[in-house]
């Protein structure tokens, strides 16, 4: 009895004195702690979410466009459709109530025609942009893949560096499509890049896969190559607002013209072709009319009337 009592006080002894030794460590490390981060600056997070919802109209390929955009991003947040095209203020208050403070809106209008809002919200800036050659990844069946909830590099071209209208756009497109490494559903790794080159006035999306090896020699030395995944489209901004979805115009591109209008001359020219078909007929008739010689009395027609 006397050896069980020994060896309870001794095992009591070793860990009071862990205990002490722990406690030690841990004012050690606070202390050192404390001088780390009063000599080095506080690393910001980076807390970026987007909410992505469309508009009441929108087409099987908008759709399927839209469920790319959530599989690339995994710090997005899907809503319902929008009822109202009129009443964009309601997207801030909707943003607000998912806790987002960035937006992607899909407007769709007649003919098929696709509209792209990308805004910081609640208080903007927010860019207006015109979807153009929508190719989804079922669509395009390319070779190229990547895990579901994965980082990518956002990568822009050189002209975004131009002009201001290009450098704010490129501001917001950084906070939208940038995957903060704490997101939900986020994947601690990086396979793909996301591009966004400038041609013509128009933003150019492709997305690719980071393969370190070559397909065809799996076991031969590491060489980095790039092959698309998709999806495909090209935007071409319309209007920066100053708030999100509304205020003062910030840029106005000179160069845009509406699909209406396009779709108005295009009509136009048909209408003009058709007049002069018309007009051509009218003068052809007039002058077999005037070129027309006169029946004499032994005509073929008055002799066997």
């Amino acid at each position: 009895m006397a050896s069980v009592l020994k060896a309870q006080s001794s095992n009591v002894a070793k860990a009071s004195a862990i205990k002490k030794g722990k406690r030690k460590l841990e004012d050690a490390l606070v202390e050192n702690s404390m001088d780390i981060d009063e000599s080095t600056p506080k690393r910001k997070k980076n807390k970026q979410r987007v909410l992505l919802l469309s508009s009441r109209g929108v087409t099987h390929r908008m759709r399927h466009l839209m469920n790319d955009l959530e599989a690339l991003l995994p710090h997005v947040k899907k809503d319902s459709k929008l009822d109202s095209k009129s009443q964009l203020h309601l997207l801030p208050e909707l943003a607000d109530l998912h806790n987002c403070n960035n937006t992607l809106y899909f407007e769709a209008r007649r003919h098929e025609d696709l509209y792209l809002w990308a805004a910081k919200t609640p208080n903007g800036p927010s860019i207006k942009m015109h979807v153009q050659n929508i190719h989804t990844m079922d669509e395009l069946k390319l070779t190229g893949n990547c895990l579901k909830g994965s980082r990518g590099i956002v990568c822009f071209d050189k002209s975004f560096d131009e002009t201001e209208w290009a450098r704010l756009t490129k501001e917001v497109f950084t906070h939208i499509f940038g995957v903060p490494s704490g997101a939900r559903r986020a994947k601690p790794f990086i396979d793909h890049v996301l591009t966004f080159c400038m041609l013509d006035n128009k933003i150019w999306f492709r997305n690719f896969q980071i393969l370190e090896k070559d397909p065809l020699q799996p076991n031969g030395p590491l060489q980095t190559s790039l092959v698309e995944i998709g999806p495909r489209f090209v935007l071409t901004p319309i209007r920066i607002f100053e708030g999100a979805f509304s205020g003062a115009t910030v840029f106005a591109n000179p160069e845009f013209v509406s699909p209406a209008v396009v779709r108005a001359a295009i009509g136009r020219e048909k209408g003009d072709r058709y007049r002069i078909r018309k007009e051509n007929d009218m003068e052809r008739h007039e002058r077999r009319e005037v070129r027309r010689r006169e029946e004499d009395e032994l005509a073929v027609r008055k002799v066997f009337a």
